[in-house]
């Protein structure tokens, strides 16, 4: 209970100005903060849309064109094959072997499977050594521009040989159509016309590359698909290749192959070996 002290002096000593305002300053402060550590916490709330967006069919198709290609990190065979320049033909044998994205060594024998000739290409350079005649050729891989024309790059011809789509030609740009035969890829990429067709399985069947500028063409069908490990290849790959005057037929038969075992790619070229172009 307060005690009446409008007739009695204080009993406490007074407090000055300055006093009083340092103690009003405090309890505003004492105050505000109090006020903010009471101050309720507003969350926003992030609103999630449920809605299903739709997905494109032309992506949706390209991705799963892309899916159905052979991804791998190495990959061996053998083949039987027949090469004609020109009209020239001969039956050799190649043993292929290829590491992903870094080289394709190719070995070539014939008759008694005696070597005759040895590549190693890779995405900047080409070595070539003929055991026959005991001559090399070591070029940038620009050297191939010559047989395949100057639109083929590393990239293509490991996906030929192995039945891929040129991961080139599946592009938003591409037109894309559904027959009743399978799926048509189609478009171009600066002069260079490329058509694919595509099976059931989004495999490549046939592929038509056309430069009219350049006077170039490549057509490569693949056929009679067959298993190799857990992935599938075609047996038989067919390719045509016309470079203005130049025409090369190739017709490649499987008859091995194999994915991710481990490899090596021995190439070396003898000292008595002399260059050619």
């Amino acid at each position: 209970m307060k005690e009446n002290t409008s007739n009695k002096k204080s009993r406490h000593p007074a407090i000055n100005t300055g006093t009083c305002i340092k103690l009003f300053s405090i309890c505003c402060l004492l105050l505000l903060f109090s006020c903010k550590a009471k101050k309720t916490l507003i969350v926003k709330k992030v609103v999630i849309d449920t809605t299903a967006k739709a997905v494109d069919p032309k992506i949706a198709k390209l991705n799963a064109i892309r899916s159905a290609q052979n991804s791998f990190n190495t990959f061996s065979g053998k083949a039987h094959a027949k090469l004609d320049i020109n009209g020239d033909a001969n039956d050799v044998t190649l043993n292929i072997r290829i590491k992903s994205d870094q080289k394709i060594w190719v070995s070539i024998t014939a008759i008694a499977g005696i070597e005759v000739a040895r590549a190693l290409i890779t995405p900047d350079s080409i070595l070539l050594i003929n055991r026959l005649q005991s001559l090399y050729v070591k070029q940038p891989f620009s050297y191939i521009y010559k047989s395949a024309g100057d639109k083929v790059n590393y990239k293509t011809l490991e996906s030929l040989l192995i039945g891929n789509v040129i991961p080139d030609f599946v592009n938003q740009n591409a037109d894309v159509q559904t027959t009743t035969s399978g799926t048509v890829l189609s478009g171009n990429v600066a002069a260079l016309v490329y058509k694919i067709m595509l099976g059931a399985d989004l495999k490549s069947t046939q592929t038509n590359l056309n430069d009219q500028s350049e006077g170039e063409t490549l057509q490569v069908t693949d056929s009679a698909f067959i298993q190799a490990g857990n992935r599938i290849i075609p047996s038989e790959i067919d390719m045509s290749s016309v470079v203005k005057d130049k025409k090369i037929l190739v017709n490649l038969h499987y008859v091995k192959g194999e994915f991710d075992q481990p490899l090596d790619f021995p190439f070396s070229i003898p000292a008595r070996y002399k260059p050619t172009e």
